[in-house]
Parts: C-alpha cells; structure tokens; sequence
C-alpha cells in the first residue's frame, strides 16, 4: 500500500517555482480557492517509490509577514496544517534576495529542504557555491535544480522521502537575533511554553518573534489563551526596557539581523565571477527599459498580444459555433416539449454556448501573458509604467495590483494590501475596475466581432485595454489631486533575468485558467442563464402566448428592463440591453449568456448560439450602440463580490458608496459621450 507524503512548496515570485511545480506533478494537478479567498490553489500528485506525493503550490511571496493576502495564506498553511516536508525554491541567481524568506522559515521549525534553482544558470555565470556549508549555516539539505532542465528533480524528490522516513535528520539552526533580543525571545518563548494547548500547535519562539515585531494576527491568536496575561506584561517590560535603551524599532532590529546573518552566509559560501561581463540580459534591458524606446515597445508587445489571440483564436471559435448551432437543432428536433425545449435551447445552449465559444481567446491570451511572465518581461513592463505612475502621483507598486486586475478584480484588489500609504491603497483600489478582467473580455470579442472586420479586431481589442489604462491614470491623476492626497513611498522594482519558460509550465498555467472558465461557465452562467430564462418566460398570458417578443416584454425581466430603460436610453440601450447590464452585476460574462438566451427568445424559428449574427441583424443595434456598450462594460461597477472585497479591504461604507458611484458614474457620462460622437462621424 502506498504511503501518502505532503509537500509545501514555496518560494519568491520570479524563483521558478511553479515551473518546479509543473515539471514535478504535470498534468495531476488540480485547481481550486485557498479558503476565504479568492487566491488560486494549486495542488498536484507524483508517485514515487512506494509513495504518493501531494505537492502543495503556495503562492509566492518575498515574505511571511502579514502584509498580503498571499502572505497570510503561505504561512498560515505551514502553520496550521504542518507539511510532512516544506521545500524552499530559491533562484540561485539571485541568493541573496530569496534567502530573506529562507530565514523566516528557519523561524518557524519546519522540515526544510531548499531547492537550489536555476543551478544551470549559477553555472554560466561562473558563480561557486559551497553548498555543504550553507546547509551547515541554512540547517536545511540543499538540492541544485534546474525546472527547465529537468535537472535534480529525482533527487529532490528522494530527499523528501528520505526526509519522511527520518533517514536525513535536519539539524535545525535556529537564527539569532544578537544577545539581547535573543533574550528576550526566550523569555516570552518560556512563558508560551507554559501553555500546552497553543505550543501543540504553533513554535513558540516564532510566536515570540512575531509578538515583538507586532504581528496583528499572532496578537489577536496568542490573546485567546490564559498565557497572554503573563505575555502582554512581558511584552510591556521588554518595550521599557527597549525605550530606555533607545532601541525603539525592534521590527527593524529583526530584519536587520536576518539580513545580517544573509550577508553573512554569502560572504562564507558565494563566490561571484569578479569580471562584471555584460550579459545578455543587460543588453536587452539597454532596449526594453530603455528612456525613451521602453514604453513604445511594452505598447507594440501588447498590440502583438491581442493581434495574436484574435487571429489565432478564430479559427477555433467558428468550429465551437458550428458545434452550438448543431447541437440547438439537434435538441429542437429531439425535444417535443416546448417548454423544456425552450430552457434547453434558449437558456442553455444559447447562454452557456454563447460564452464557451470565447474559450479560444481566453486560452491563448493566458498563454501569451504566461509566456512574457516567464520569460521576465512583464516585471520589466511594470518598470517601464512606474515612471508613468509617478506622473499621476503613485508608483510601481500600485501598477503590481493593478496589473493583477487584468486577470480578475477581487484579488487584485485585495494584492493592495502591500501598499502602506493608505491614500495610495484607496486610490489604487478605485482605479482597478477599469482594468478589462478576463469576466469581460466575452463581451468584448463579442462586440469588436459584430462590428470589426478580423483583420483590426486584435488592434481595436487592444484599443479597449488601452483605454481602461487611461481612464485608471485619468481617474488615479484627478483622485490624487483632490479628494486622497498624500505623497507616494518609494519602490524598488526586482527585474529577474531572462529566461526561456518551459512549455509544460506555460501549457499548464493557461489550462488553468480555462478549467477555471469553464467551471465559472458551467456554475454562475449556468444558473443565471436558467434565472434570466426563467424571468423571460414568465408570467405568461393568452395575450402573449403566440408572440416571444410580446411575451419577452411583458415578463418579469422586461418589466425590469423597462423600468431602467429611460435612465439607458441616452446611451443608445434599449430594455434588453437593462437586462444584460443588470445579471452583468453577477459577473461581466453574464452579459453575453443573458443577450444570448433573450435573443434566443425573442427569434421564432432561429436555434443557432450564434449571437453576433443576431446582433448585426438586430435594427436597433448599431455600432454607435456598440461602442457604447463596449465603453460602458468597461468601466461600470464589477462584480458585486469585487465590491465586498472593496468594502472588506477599505472597511469604509463611505468610500465603497463613493467607488460604486464614480464608477458608475463615469461609465455614464463616457458612453454617452462615446455613442453621441458616434452618430456623429460614423452615420
């Protein structure tokens, strides 16, 4: 019988660790939400031997403090469910900077194995390590591995079996902070000693060392205990004892020991080539992150993005209509119930289908974004637009959010957490909902194909993201200026060396992303498409029974639709247009699964999903309305899960009515000015 081993991998953005994680467990992965959030979770199995190794991906992070929500999950997992083994993926070209994370590990007692990554890389570089006596200094085996090589990756996995059986015995070193700060980590590590109920749990010497540097949660934790009474007089004692000393900034007193022992530990082991040689990658940053040919170029790479994903997904798109549009005849002519033909073909097929079909450009959009994540350019666009930044008041680290929003707003939100200014993080989270989420780009393929001959539809969707960052600068400059001023802190950017990323890893972050689509399809779209056919059909009467479009009208979502046409009409949207606007507050690509079941609905004989068909041959829709619609998705409120998270993470109802107002607001006034200029030139 096989024995189950599980495995915590974790490490620094940039150290090559999810490539570690792909080429380890390959395609038996699975993904899913780290409780609580909306963090990804990436979980995968390897056999080996006579075990079956689970491979935990933690998020990564630089840090185990608790300034992000990636943070709090890394930690909070090595805590409290206690990995069999935790394997630290360091980038061997860049020791220094990943070993911060290293030593906080060191704090916490795990079973350790570091992976030393990216070793064909030190090697090039002529750079020696003795990795004998950095595990002597580290108390943790050391294996160099090279994820694109697929070098060392048995022996890693060999060490945490042998790790498991307690054959390699780690001799944990424990970190010291200087006499007296280690004096009074024991102190308070012994009066938690004292408490059997929370050591079962947690190391007290980490619990100590957090305590000192005002850890909030291990606070809030160590409080619930009968011992926090003896500690929070210790804890008094120490800060006297510290103020009369001078020493008023323990927290940096900490970090500057970790750094300390890390400048230490290279001096001992690292030897670097002495001849600094232009390298490659200094080349080409003397391009890519040049003054001038920087932004100009991160512009042309992201046109070259969207030119690809159209041109490449279209092709496939028109298969999945073909699929559809058989499959809701097929239905039709098996179907004899009306009514259940109805929800079958007009909810279902027409709501889901309709958003299935956008699954091409989801995939190769990821794949492409995965592909300059790896390849290290996407840290150098976040260079490049941190001086833009500064010009409208913040900075590089609010791009890194903001960034994450082109992925999806409620975590990209939440990344703000990194952000210590508070005007800064209030104006950071303002501006994310007019970055274009992966929730709206259905319903801009949609658009820009009814309208957009394929030949431009990659420059006009480029268009459309482009304008999102404009309206963000435009929104963050007036902000700034007025109602959130304050000055920004400064930021260093890490600009990791190029690399060529593996195709395993860029394959599999970009089916990540569609499993993650197609469960979103299959569950919210699924269950709003069936609600909007439900509130389309109903109530019904003998006066509408032989006239869909009658009978549309009169339903509960027309009445709806009817009710806020009157706000929408200047905008060029009729009651339909109301509907979709309104599901759309679920989640944006309800949009087009909700345009698609009313369609559907509205047509007599017609059972195709092809909806872009049904729009060009709609009167009322032109392409001033469009663009209007186009502009107005962009840039009106998200998700009403994005707006909890606001709320959660502003803790102000105040600045979350405001957020949902401006928002809304400024959707309004663009599309209307957008579908009158229209009319204007284009009719």
């Amino acid at each position: 019988m096989k024995k189950d081993i599980v495995v915590a991998l974790i490490g620094n953005p940039n150290s090559g660790k999810t490539s570690l994680f792909n080429e380890l467990v390959g395609a038996h992965q699975k993904v899913g939400n780290w409780s609580g959030v909306t963090i990804e979770k990436f979980e995968g199995v390897v056999h080996y031997q006579d075990y079956v190794i689970h491979v935990i991906d933690l998020p990564g992070t630089y840090s185990l403090t608790a300034y992000s929500p990636e943070e709090v999950v890394a930690r909070n997992y090595i805590i409290e469910e206690k990995p069999d083994v935790v394997i630290d993926v360091i980038d061997g070209g860049n020791i220094e900077r990943n070993l911060y994370l290293t030593t906080q590990l060191m704090e916490l007692g795990t079973n350790m194995i570091v992976a030393l990554n990216m070793v064909d890389e030190v090697e090039k570089q002529k750079t020696t390590i003795d990795i004998k006596l950095l595990q002597k200094l580290l108390g943790s085996h050391i294996v160099p591995t090279s994820a694109t090589k697929r070098r060392g990756l048995d022996t890693l996995l060999e060490h945490v079996v042998r790790v498991f059986r307690g054959q390699i015995v780690i001799d944990k070193n424990k970190l010291s902070y200087g006499e007296k700060i280690d004096g009074y980590l024991e102190r308070l590590s012994d009066l938690m000693s004292g408490e059997p109920d929370l050591i079962a749990q947690y190391n007290p010497r980490w619990l100590a060392v957090k305590l000192l540097e005002n850890d909030k949660l291990v606070y809030d934790l160590v409080r619930h205990y009968p011992v926090f009474i003896k500690v929070e007089l210790a804890l008094l004692q120490i800060i006297g004892d510290m103020n009369k000393r001078g020493a008023d900034d323990i927290e940096g007193d900490l970090a500057e020991a970790r750094d300390a022992f890390i400048r230490g530990a290279i001096r001992e082991t690292v030897v670097f080539q002495k001849i600094k040689k232009i390298t490659f990658s200094d080349r080409l940053d003397s391009i890519l992150i040049n003054r001038v040919l920087g932004l100009p170029i991160f512009l042309f790479i992201m046109w070259l993005t969207f030119q690809f994903t159209f041109t490449c997904a279209a092709p496939i798109m028109k298969w999945i209509h073909v699929l559809f549009n058989g499959l809701g005849i097929l239905v039709s002519a098996i179907i004899v119930n009306d009514p259940l033909r109805s929800i079958i073909v007009d909810g279902v097929i027409s709501g889901v289908g309709g958003v299935l079909v956008f699954l091409p450009q989801i995939v190769l959009l990821f794949m492409a974004i995965s592909f300059l994540e790896g390849v290290g350019y996407m840290a150098r666009a976040a260079f490049v637009v941190d001086k833009v930044m500064h010009l409208v008041g913040l900075h590089g680290k609010s791009f890194l959010p903001m960034m994450t929003g082109f992925g999806c707003s409620i975590p990209a939100i939440m990344a703000t957490r990194t952000l210590k200014n508070k005007s800064d993080k209030l104006v950071t989270m303002m501006v994310i909902p007019f970055m274009s989420c992966s929730a709206k780009l259905p319903v801009h393929v949609l658009l820009i194909g009814v309208f957009f001959p394929k030949q431009i539809a990659g420059t006009v969707l480029f268009g459309v993201y482009l304008f999102g960052v404009l309206m963000a600068v435009i929104t963050a400059k007036l902000l700034k200026t007025t109602v959130l001023k304050g000055a920004s802190e400064p930021f260093v950017m890490e600009l990791p060396p190029y690399r060529i990323p593996t195709l395993r890893s860029t394959f599999m972050q970009a089916k990540n992303k569609a499993g993650g689509y197609i469960r979103r399809a299959g569950t919210v779209i699924l269950l709003a498409s069936l609600i909007v056919w439900f509130a389309s059909n109903y109530p019904q009467s003998s006066l509408t029974k032989n006239d869909k479009l009658l009978q549309l009208k009169n339903s509960y979502a027309g009445q709806i639709g009817q009710f806020i046409e009157p706000v929408i009409a200047p905008l060029g949207f009729d009651w339909r247009m109301g509907i979709a606007l309104t599901t759309g507050l679920a989640a944006k690509e309800v949009v087009v699964s909700t345009l698609g079941t009313i369609y559907s609905l509205g047509e007599s004989d017609d059972h195709s999903s092809d909806l872009a068909n049904k729009l060009r041959s709609d009167p009322h829709f032109n392409i001033a309305t469009g663009l209007s619609l186009l502009v107005f998705v962009l840039l009106y409120v998200p998700c009403l899960a994005a707006v909890a998270v606001f709320q959660r993470e502003s803790k102000s109802w105040k600045w979350t009515t405001f957020y949902v107002a401006y928002t809304m607001t400024t959707a309004w006034v663009v599309s209307f000015i957008v579908y009158h200029l229209a009319r204007m030139f284009l009719f």
